[in-house]
């Protein structure tokens, strides 16, 4: 199980956090969570995010992964 790893910030549209994956996580996840043009995650839904063991309140959208760092998913 893996938690929101950020307290939540927000802006004057959005709240936000994110989710540090473990980096050898990275190798198992299935490729068709994979973005090959980019060679990260692509966007995930609720359903596949939730799979992958991420567990936070209802509501939370994977908007963008941290191309630097891929194993670093931001909700908001």
């Amino acid at each position: 199980m893996l938690t929101p790893s950020s307290r939540r910030y927000n802006d004057s549209e959005y709240e936000y956090r994110h989710v540090q994956l473990p980096k050898a996580m990275l190798k198992a996840i299935p490729e068709d969570y994979q973005d090959a043009q980019k060679g990260t995650l692509k966007l995930l839904w609720e359903e596949e995010w939730r799979a992958l063991g991420i567990t936070q309140s209802l509501g939370w959208e994977h908007y963008e992964v941290h191309e630097p760092e891929p194993h670093i998913l931001l909700f908001k």
